[in-house]
């Protein structure tokens, strides 16, 4: 994937953790086309990059110009504050664009549900429908008012069918088993935020029998921290028969990149299911969203990029 070059055009400040930026392409090409949902991965100073989510503001659809909302983590892995250490004028570059949450290409009624930043891939979403003159609602929810992004550009998109939902203001959290029962058979739910929200919503849609291919999820999330209590463990690589050891602090990824392979790998948060791997020998332990019940019992397969050993060591299928 070719590498873009970008300098930062314009910074606004949406919300007092949350800014967005305009990134304008260095050189006369345009910049490759994107649809909803899509994510670039930024480059950081100190190597390794971290994906955004790109917004359909207006000044992008002239082919020129990308934009991000991003949120300033309290515990930043180096992404976050990169992204709002940056000023106007900088230069910016980024691999992409990519898309594993896209909107199915049917006229089904869909319901949009976005928890805080996570309101980025949605509000492409919500403008693309919007366009193409679906039905669709737009539920989206926030601690309190003022912490929302981009609800101003949302108003004017959506209309009437957009419902904001404060933790401390009514109509308060929303009722998801009450919004999945009132989308149409046949009707697709589009999540994104943390993952509380999204595995409730998970368990709901199973309750109400609705098809699993219909419901899509994107986490928003930090790249987790290190759990209390998280502890070394082996990693055996079945083609070569090396051992890599996995320390507490380090995902299987890192310390498989670290003792120099190439992993295919994308989101690092246990959400996009690029980095699957089967597994040959162990117990893992799950701690991604991707996997089902069925799936995570059966400890066949794992999200390395989150998911740990049980065991003291894992053979995987790499």
């Amino acid at each position: 994937m070719s590498e873009l070059s970008f300098t930062v055009s314009r910074i606004k400040a949406e919300t007092p953790r949350v800014r967005s930026l305009v990134l304008e392409a260095k050189g006369d090409a345009p910049l490759p086309q994107w649809s909803a949902g899509a994510h670039i991965r930024v480059k950081l100073p100190g190597g390794g990059d971290r994906p955004y989510s790109l917004v359909d503001l207006p000044e992008c659809r002239a082919g020129r110009h990308y934009a991000l909302g991003t949120l300033l983590e309290e515990r930043s892995a180096g992404g976050s504050r990169y992204i709002h250490s940056l000023k106007e004028g900088d230069a910016v570059s980024a691999t992409g664009p990519v898309n594993q949450f896209a909107l199915a290409d049917d006229e089904d009624p869909v319901l949009l549900l976005a928890g805080g930043i996570g309101i980025t891939p949605v509000f492409s979403m919500a403008a693309a429908l919007a366009r193409a003159g679906r039905d669709f609602r737009l539920h989206y929810l926030g601690r309190a008012n003022g912490e929302l992004a981009f609800l101003p550009e949302l108003e004017t998109i959506c209309g009437e069918r957009l419902v904001v939902h404060y933790d401390d203001t009514p109509p308060g959290r929303p009722d998801f088993a009450a919004l999945i029962g009132a989308l149409a058979a046949g009707g697709d739910a589009y999540v994104c935020g943390p993952s509380g929200m999204i595995e409730a919503v998970k368990t709901l849609w199973a309750l109400a029998g609705r098809p699993p291919q219909k419901l899509h999820f994107e986490l928003f999330t930090a790249t987790p921290a290190p759990a209390a209590g998280d502890k070394a463990f082996e990693v055996e690589v079945k083609s070569t028969g090396q051992v890599v050891t996995v320390g507490p602090d380090q995902s299987i990824i890192d310390a498989l990149e670290a003792a120099g392979m190439d992993v295919v790998c994308d989101c690092r948060r246990g959400d996009c299911g690029i980095c699957q791997t089967a597994v040959l020998e162990g117990m893992p332990e799950h701690r991604d969203v991707v996997l089902t019940d069925e799936e995570k019992a059966s400890n066949k397969v794992m999200q390395i990029c989150v998911s740990r050993a049980k065991t003291p060591r894992l053979v995987l299928d790499l």
